[in-house]
């Protein structure tokens, strides 16, 4: 049975432009999702981005125009269940699982398999010169790369900005064979997660787990280690609170030691 996506599918994507600074690669990202059908484009930058002078954004002016702009990652993903980032790999060393775009495709389609819009992805995007930064890969669930043939006179080979994404939605769009089990599990939203992660790391540093193991507790490692529990939105509040227990614990000890 061919899988196509309906209206409301495309519109829990969202395409996150993280560090994009070329106009023009903004434009053409917003052309490509407007010809396979997508409407949301967030962007994370530390200045303004002159949406204006994309020129290359032809017939795609309303995309642009509802453009949302945010000051980090977390913020920009705060919503969704599925966060995917991309990369060239290179030199790389990754700390998540990686997978083929095509591979990639049809787990993302399956995120987006139940018609009530429960649940949201988002495809991460660096910048043109460096990438995503391990921190920004560190909210990301899994990464994806665009297989591509190796050259001995390119050391890195990748695409333009806008031909990625172009490449990304349009195996998106063409994926078929819908097989998805019937599930009651609803994952956790990006902000859930972030929510969790941060009460995470205040409970490992109150207990002295990150002076005893610092290489171990980092923000981001902590971070991808929720992301890997695979955490039920319905649990979010369950694990909020023996946390928040545990840090009462620790606090009232604290407290008896004076």
């Amino acid at each position: 049975m061919e899988r196509v996506l309906s209206s409301q599918q495309l519109d829990c994507v969202c395409v996150v432009l993280v560090r994009a600074r070329n106009p023009n690669n903004i434009g053409a990202v917003a052309r490509a999702m407007h010809d396979f059908g997508f409407r949301h484009l967030r962007v994370v930058n530390d200045y303004p981005v002159p949406f204006e002078t994309a020129r290359s954004a032809v017939d795609a002016s309303a995309i642009l125009a509802g453009a949302a702009t945010f000051d980090s990652v977390a913020e920009a993903i705060a919503d969704c269940t599925l966060v995917v980032g991309t990369t060239a790999v290179g030199e790389r060393t990754l700390q998540h699982p990686l997978h083929p775009l095509p591979e990639a495709a049809t787990k993302i389609v399956d995120e987006l398999a139940p018609e009530d819009g429960s649940g949201r992805v988002a495809i991460l995007f660096g910048s043109e010169k460096t990438g995503l930064s391990n921190e920004e890969l560190s909210h990301c669930n899994w990464l994806l790369t665009i297989p591509m043939q190796q050259h001995e006179d390119v050391r890195h080979p990748s695409l333009n900005l806008g031909q990625a994404v172009a490449v990304c939605l349009y195996e998106l769009v063409r994926q078929t064979g819908l097989s998805v089990a019937a599930s009651d599990f609803v994952a956790a939203k990006a902000g859930e997660v972030e929510r969790l992660t941060t009460l995470l790391h205040e409970v490992l540093q109150k207990t002295g787990y990150t002076r005893h193991h610092p290489a171990n507790s980092d923000e981001s490692q902590v971070r991808r280690m929720a992301l890997r529990m695979g955490v039920a939105s319905i649990d979010v509040p369950v694990w909020m609170g023996v946390l928040r227990q545990v840090l009462w614990k620790v606090r009232d000890s604290d407290t008896g030691k004076d």
